[in-house]
């Protein structure tokens, strides 16, 4: 099954990002999840949120995964959503 799991960062919540960053990409490398991902960017250019795109059993494991994230557990968050996705074209 395939998950976006879309996140808002909480705002001026820049520093939280890179101090966890390390541990969030060693993250998605180690759980193997993870199709795609990458930031969010405001119009300045600076990380604002994320979306990862994961490949799962059900949406518990997907709710387990964001739950674990680094990022999550830094308190980095202000929302995250976790929808089921349909890919069409790629």
């Amino acid at each position: 099954m395939l998950v976006a799991i879309i996140c808002t960062d909480k705002p001026g919540a820049i520093e939280i990002r890179k101090a966890n960053r390390e541990a969030h990409l060693a993250y998605i490398k180690n759980t193997g999840v993870v199709t795609q991902a990458g930031p969010f960017l405001d119009v300045d250019g600076t990380m604002c949120g994320s979306l990862l795109i994961l490949d799962v059993a059900d949406r518990d494991a997907a709710q387990a995964w964001a739950d674990n994230d680094p990022y999550a557990k830094a308190g980095l968050f202000a929302d995250v959503r976790i929808e089921q996705w349909k890919r069409v074209v790629g």
